[in-house]
């Protein structure tokens, strides 16, 4: 029984081992299998590629000279346009930091006063003497009348000394040759004193009196006094030249009082004339800062006067200033009116950049030190090419192109 029962597992064991070896052997055909089909779809695809390149190399045609060709033209035709370009341009100096500029005059009151009159409007043209403003002229027209017053009294006090320096001239020298006179007759009365003086001492006192004594004294005595006042007074009346002098300044103060007082009549009468503003050039009117009744102050801007002459400031860079000579032709294009060609010659370079001449210049002695490229601001003068009937406004960006000699 244990025989039998040993031998049914043997024999159970045997088929097992089997059924697996069969499993496995299975397998490894499936992979083997596997392992064809897929290398045969490779070789499939591979011989299929190959046979598709041979196929496109069969059709493809080798590739020619003739796109070398084509670059080599394009290249040289684009040397050649280079070299024009270069060959054409090499004597002209552009800049785009350019502007129109020319003469802007602002206009300002020399006397206060209310504004009674205006006579233009914004943006209008105006000529050369027109009436702008009218201040009140009232106080001023007083000022006028007060100052020929006074031109008269200086005038009539002038002639008053004239008539007396006429007088002094026969006066001085008559009251010399009288003051003489009396010297000389004060002189003769004390040599009659003197003598009868004399005499009275000289004779025998019982041949006279004591009263003929002290009356030959006194009379001695003024006479003497009398000489002496009239070698005074003739010594003063000699000053006759000094007295001349003295009404001849006389005069002259008074002659420049008149002067004086026709200054101050010719002041007041330029302040009158100041009342009205007129326009000391043509040109158009812009920023107007005034209105009908408006209390003027001497020296406040009123507006500006802006001239028909126009010409273009260009900062060009220093290192283009080499060539660069007054006299140039210059071409300008203005931005704001494309069709616009403009022509001129350059008239000045400015002896100093424009960052020497601001407000604040670079201390380039103090601190780091960074080299900038500086500009130098050029006058170009425009020549022709400017419309009559549409000027150009300052400021207006423009392209100068100069052509160096």
């Amino acid at each position: 029984m244990s025989d039998e029962t040993g031998s049914a597992h043997d024999e159970q064991d045997k088929q097992e081992n089997q059924a697996a070896h069969d499993g496995k052997s299975a397998e490894k055909k499936d992979d083997g299998q596997r392992r064809d089909d897929s290398e045969d779809d490779d070789g499939n695809k591979k011989s299929n590629g190959k046979n598709g390149d041979d196929g496109d190399e069969g059709k493809r045609k080798k590739p020619g000279k003739k796109p070398l060709i084509i670059l080599a033209i394009v290249v040289i035709i684009l040397a050649i346009v280079a070299f024009v370009w270069w060959f054409a341009t090499r004597n002209q100096i552009t800049t785009d930091d350019a502007y129109t500029d020319g003469n802007a005059i602002t206009m300002a009151p020399k006397v206060s006063g209310y504004v009674v009159n205006l006579a233009v409007n914004d943006n209008v043209y105006v000529h050369r003497g027109d009436l702008l403003v009218v201040i009140d002229k009232r106080d001023y027209q007083a000022k006028v009348d007060e100052a020929q017053a006074q031109v008269g009294l200086a005038k009539a006090q002038l002639h008053a000394a004239e008539v007396q320096l006429d007088i002094a001239r026969v006066q001085y020298p008559a009251q010399f040759r009288q003051a003489k006179a009396q010297t000389s007759s004060a002189e003769a009365n004390f040599r009659q004193a003197q003598a009868q003086y004399v005499r009275q001492h000289a004779v025998d006192q019982r041949a006279t009196s004591q009263q003929n004594v002290d009356t030959a004294d006194a009379q001695r005595q003024s006479a003497s006094a009398s000489v002496e006042q009239a070698r005074a007074q003739q010594q003063t009346a000699s000053l006759v030249p000094q007295q001349i002098r003295q009404t001849e300044a006389t005069v002259e103060e008074r002659r420049q009082q008149v002067q004086q007082a026709e200054a101050q009549l010719e002041q007041a009468q330029l302040n009158l004339s100041y009342c009205e503003v007129r326009s000391p050039s043509d040109g158009w009117i812009t920023r107007r800062n005034v209105q009908l009744g408006t209390f003027l102050q001497a020296g406040v801007a009123l507006f500006s006067i802006v001239t028909p002459e126009v010409w273009v400031t260009a900062n060009f860079k220093e290192s283009q200033l080499e060539r660069m000579r007054p006299g140039d032709k210059v071409t300008v294009g203005v931005d704001a009116f494309p069709q616009l060609h403009l022509h001129g010659h350059i008239d000045s370079v400015q002896l100093g950049t424009g960052s020497r001449f601001s407000a604040f210049p670079a201390e380039n002695a103090t601190g780091n030190f960074v080299k900038i490229v500086q500009r130098v601001p050029v006058k170009i003068v425009i020549d022709d090419g400017v419309p009559h009937d549409h000027p150009l406004a300052l400021g207006l960006s423009v392209t100068p192109k100069v052509f160096l000699k």
